[in-house]
């Protein structure tokens, strides 16, 4: 099974840490094709070396590449959104992580999409059993 991970860049790296351990657990379930999206040295600004078009069009390759679409939605990102879209007018199973924080909402267009698959959890181990879950029932 091939997994596209799907987490905040440019929109921010607050959840860095976290982005690492969930590709880590879902490396368990196949082969990740967005490690990248975990990696400690990424910053805010995104890749080194690679133009703009050239990251969109491996992107789009890899998620017309996977079979299923992880999306850790917690910080508002227009790429994982892009990604999510993406993914929905191709038929690929989708999960969306969402973790809830005071004073803020997840995007209706995220939260209200029935296939999008919007599931709220408060530590990495509720990300993991929610994640499990999805598998389970795919």
């Amino acid at each position: 099974m091939k997994v596209y991970f799907a987490g905040s860049i440019r929109g921010g790296r607050n959840d860095k840490a976290l982005y690492l351990e969930l590709i880590d657990y879902l490396s368990q379930f196949g082969q990740v094709l967005t490690e990248h999206v975990g990696f400690q040295n990424l910053s805010e600004f995104g890749e080194e070396g690679p133009t703009d078009e050239w990251i969109f069009n491996r992107d789009v390759s890899w998620i017309v590449e996977s079979d299923v679409i992880i999306a850790e939605v917690t910080t508002p990102s227009l790429g994982v959104g892009y990604e999510i879209a993406k993914a929905e007018s191709l038929g690929k199973p989708i999960l969306c992580l969402y973790r809830p924080q005071d004073g803020k909402r997840l995007s209706a267009m995220i939260a209200g999409n029935i296939k999008a698959n919007s599931k709220h959890y408060k530590n990495l181990e509720e990300a993991k059993e929610v994640i499990g879950s999805f598998f389970d029932s795919l």
